[in-house]
């Protein structure tokens, strides 16, 4: 393997990472500063082992969060071309051991923690996905709002009346996710359920949407203050 072959493997490595998102935070692990490392050397003639080093604000952040981020991390990399076999490690966790064992197995998590795990971590991730579908629901109507739409007038509102911006492309992810319509003539403001808010309702339910969309912001930053905190202190303890 090239020097070259490696470094634009790598690249790749590190855009299907930034595909992976922290599931209660919902901003990329790589922007959130939670890839570590990445290593990429060449496995054998059918192709490549890739390593990955992550690492997380506190040594005890919840197992199942970090669970889910390894999880996705190991399934992002594995589907590149080339890539043989991936190898995803969880650095400074109290449970390091256990959910990088449990992801190399793909045993799951109840598999990993079964004292813990009342089943798998399908519905977590749900919930994080409304949460997360919520909060850009909020984005997009405050640009509509900035535009100059009022308000009450947003119950009328359709998908297309949201301009081609960052604030679209987000909304249309998440609705894809849990299932619903992202054709331009749907309606702008729907429940997780698909349902329309009611036009009565649209008012205390955009209040709660930037309720939702303030917590994930100001955790996302907290996150980031705790991970720079961690891991300078770490450095500053290196014997020299």
């Amino acid at each position: 393997m090239t020097a070259a072959t490696a470094e634009t493997l790598a690249s790749r490595v590190w855009r299907a990472l930034a595909t992976v998102v922290d599931p209660e935070l919902d901003e990329p692990i790589t922007d959130l500063g939670f890839v570590a490392g990445v290593q990429v050397r060449l496995h054998d003639d059918r192709g490549h082992a890739v390593s990955v080093r992550l690492r997380l604000p506190t040594y005890f952040c919840a197992p199942n969060f970090a669970y889910l981020m390894v999880a996705d991390a190991h399934d992002a990399v594995l589907a590149l071309p080339s890539v043989d076999t991936v190898d995803i490690v969880l650095e400074d966790h109290f449970a390091a051991e256990e959910i990088n064992a449990g992801v190399a197995a793909e045993s799951g998590f109840s598999g990993s923690f079964p004292a813990q795990a009342t089943g798998e971590l399908d519905e977590l991730r749900l919930t994080f996905r409304r949460k997360a579908h919520l909060a850009c629901l909020e984005r997009a109507v405050r640009r509509l709002v900035a535009e100059g739409w009022q308000v009450d007038a947003l119950s009328a509102g359709r998908l297309g009346d949201v301009p081609q911006s960052p604030e679209r492309e987000s909304l249309l992810r998440r609705r894809a996710e849990l299932g619903l319509p992202i054709d331009a003539a749907s309606p702008l403001l729907l429940e997780d359920s698909g349902a329309e808010i009611p036009a009565e309702n649209v008012a205390a339910r955009l209040r709660f949407a930037k309720a939702v969309r303030v917590s994930i912001e100001g955790n996302a930053g907290l996150c980031r203050g705790l991970l720079h905190t961690r891991y300078s202190r770490m450095a500053e303890e290196v014997p020299s």
